[in-house]
């Protein structure tokens, strides 16, 4: 259980049959031994129960199917469940796809993180001893040239209609926090990675194609500049703020990993490669420039001063470390891949990269 500033018993993990989101329950119920947790997620293409599948039956976790912007169902999972703490991490994800259907994002990404506030809201009253943490990105501050650093201080600066929509859930949960006084925290974090990523995303496009052979799309000359972290130690920064941060504040998370997507890709390809017994610089021949996408944000990276001095959180696993566990869990869960490439993903990539 919590033992900060909230005293919470049952938690509500919103998005959770999701990358991060499944990720953040095994933790969890590992973590605080006492609590109980509820699982809601729409199910929709990027979220599968086959992610929930060895905790699902766990007998402190209950997962329950809806939409975050349905507030009839959010109520009731209030109501009859005594929530009184939630961790929102129900998103539209992908910039690409947000590129295409904008509205989608703002439905969830804006109007559902809404419903969720009045919600809480309306459940907790004045409480104080209850918390509602929103999970965000750091997308939302824009891009950085080829120096300094995103910090809980950056102004706000958006460039896709992802990180826009992202970027307005973060302000309305901080003016709820001033409006109503809900006990709120978000976090902004780095890009992640690590089992259980839903295969259109960078480093499983890349295992999952280099596996079968085909072409691997990197956009421009790979020369974009991400600061990586493995799911497992950002669900460790999520527990710490969750228990510790002070509310109406902000915490950036990062894996202080920097890498150009094309050095990404090409350490990726070698662990691939080793791990499969392919001579070295076999899967590098797979890969394919293809035209940059519009919006493009040149580097992100966290300042992570505040998680490390308040919270004495830093990350622990290694970009090479992190990688060669990815690979191997890839690896060993190719009936995982086979069942979640038939929810139409392969249809808007190769549909998608086939236009740049």
């Amino acid at each position: 259980m919590p033992t900060g500033k909230a005293v919470v018993v049952a938690l509500l993990v919103t998005g959770a049959a999701g990358f991060i989101g499944s990720n953040l329950v095994r933790h969890l119920l590992q973590r605080w031994p006492d609590q109980r947790l509820v699982s809601f997620d729409l199910l929709t293409y990027a979220g599968h129960l086959a992610n929930l599948a060895d905790v699902i039956d766990h007998p402190r976790h209950r997962f329950l199917q809806g939409d975050i912007a349905d507030r009839e169902a959010v109520a009731a999972v209030f109501d009859q469940h005594d929530i009184d703490g939630v961790i929102h991490l129900a998103a539209e994800s992908h910039v690409d796809r947000s590129i295409l259907d904008p509205m989608a994002f703002v439905r969830t990404n804006v109007a559902g993180t809404v419903v969720l506030l009045q919600e809480a809201t309306r459940a907790w009253g004045d409480r104080q001893d209850v918390r509602f943490h929103h999970v965000s990105t750091d997308e939302v501050f824009g891009a950085l040239g080829s120096e300094g650093f995103f910090d809980e201080d950056t102004r706000y600066r958006p460039n896709s209609p992802y990180s826009a929509s992202k970027a307005a859930s973060d302000h309305f949960v901080r003016a709820w926090h001033e409006t109503y006084g809900l006990p709120a925290v978000i976090t902004n974090c780095t890009n992640n990675y690590g089992p259980y990523q839903f295969p259109e995303k960078l480093i499983p496009v890349v295992i999952t194609r280099a596996l079968a052979g085909e072409k691997i799309p990197v956009y421009g000359r790979g020369e974009n500049v991400r600061d990586w972290l493995f799911v497992e130690d950002h669900c460790d920064a999520i527990g710490l703020v969750f228990e510790r941060g002070t509310a109406g504040e902000t915490y950036c998370i990062g894996g202080e990993t920097e890498a150009t997507n094309l050095e990404l890709v090409r350490l990726l390809l070698d662990l691939v490669d080793a791990a499969r017994g392919a001579d070295p610089g076999t899967s590098a021949e797979l890969i394919e420039f293809v035209t940059d996408r519009p919006g493009h944000d040149f580097r992100y990276a966290m300042d992570i001063t505040r998680m490390r001095s308040e919270l004495g959180w830093s990350p622990s696993v290694s970009l090479r470390e992190g990688l060669a566990r990815t690979v191997e869990w890839y690896l060993d869960h190719r009936d995982w891949m086979a069942d979640v490439q038939g929810s139409g993903h392969r249809e808007f990539t190769d549909t998608w990269y086939e236009k740049r």
